[in-house]
C-alpha cells in the first residue's frame, strides 16, 4: 500500500478508500499490504457501476456517522456494508460474524468486537448462548442485519433458527435497526420468524424489487431505501 501511494502521489487512506471500492465491485482482493487482482477481471475505475449488491452496501455505509458504534451481522451483503465501511476513518463495530471479523480487522483502523459464541457452517455467523450473552451486555447506534425473508404479512423471518434466537436479542440493542434484503427475498417468508415487520427501522433493497411489495411495506410503517 506504501508503494502505491507513492506512485499515485497520495496518502495512504486514499489508496485504502480506493482498494476497498474496487474489492466490492469484484476487481481485486485484499492481501496483506495490498490487493491482487481478481482471475478473469480486468481493473475497472473506481466510478464503474456497482453490483447489486455492492450498491446496498454502499447505501447502508453512508448511514452510518464517524465515530458511531455499529453491530453489524454474518452474510455477504454484510461483507459488502464492511468493506464500504473501510472508507470510514473510526468506527467501533460489533459482528458476530467471521467473515466479518477478518476482512475488518485486516483492512481498516476500525475497532473490533467479535461476540464469540459457535461458529455456523453456512455463514460463519456465530450463534448460540454465548453469542447471546454477550449481546446482553453491547449497545449500538446501529444494528445492520441481513434476513432470510421481509415480508408485510409474515414480518422479518430467518432460514436458520440458532440465527434468528441472535437476531431477536439484536433488535433490542440498537437505536436504528437497518435490514439487508437482496431483491429475491422481499415478499419472502423464510423458516423462522423473528418479529414483526415494523421491527425494522429501515429496509435496504435494490431498486429491482416489484413495486406492490414496496407498497406493502411502506404501509407497514417501514422506510425502505432502494439502492
Amino acid at each position: 500500500m506504501t508503494d502505491l501511494a507513492a506512485q499515485f502521489d497520495v496518502n495512504a487512506a486514499t489508496i485504502r478508500r480506493d482498494l476497498n471500492v474496487l474489492e466490492a465491485q469484484g476487481a481485486l482482493q485484499r492481501v496483506h499490504g495490498g490487493a491482487v487482482r481478481c482471475e478473469g477481471k480486468a481493473l475497472e475505475r473506481a466510478d464503474a457501476p456497482l453490483t447489486p449488491q455492492a450498491r446496498i452496501g454502499q447505501a447502508v455505509a453512508k448511514m452510518i456517522a464517524e465515530n458511531e458504534t455499529v453491530f453489524l451481522g454474518p452474510g455477504q451483503l454484510s461483507l459488502q456494508v464492511a468493506r464500504f465501511l473501510g472508507q470510514h476513518s473510526h468506527l467501533t463495530i460489533v459482528t458476530n460474524g467471521l467473515e466479518i471479523a477478518h476482512w475488518l480487522a485486516s483492512n481498516t483502523p476500525h475497532v473490533v468486537i467479535v461476540t464469540g459464541g459457535q461458529v455456523a457452517e453456512r455463514d460463519l455467523g456465530m450463534v448460540g448462548q454465548l453469542t447471546r450473552a454477550a449481546l446482553a451486555t453491547l449497545r449500538a447506534d446501529h444494528v445492520i442485519l441481513e434476513l432470510g425473508g421481509v415480508s408485510a404479512v409474515d414480518g422479518l423471518t430467518d432460514d436458520d433458527l440458532p440465527q434468528a434466537e441472535v437476531v431477536r436479542e439484536l433488535l433490542d440493542i440498537g437505536s436504528q435497526v437497518i435490514v439487508l434484503v437482496p431483491v429475491e427475498r422481499v415478499g419472502r417468508a423464510a423458516a423462522a420468524y423473528v418479529a414483526p415487520v415494523d421491527s425494522a427501522d429501515v429496509i435496504v433493497t435494490s431498486r429491482e424489487t416489484p413495486s406492490s411489495i414496496l407498497w406493502d411495506l411502506t404501509e407497514a410503517g417501514v422506510r425502505v431505501v432502494l439502492t
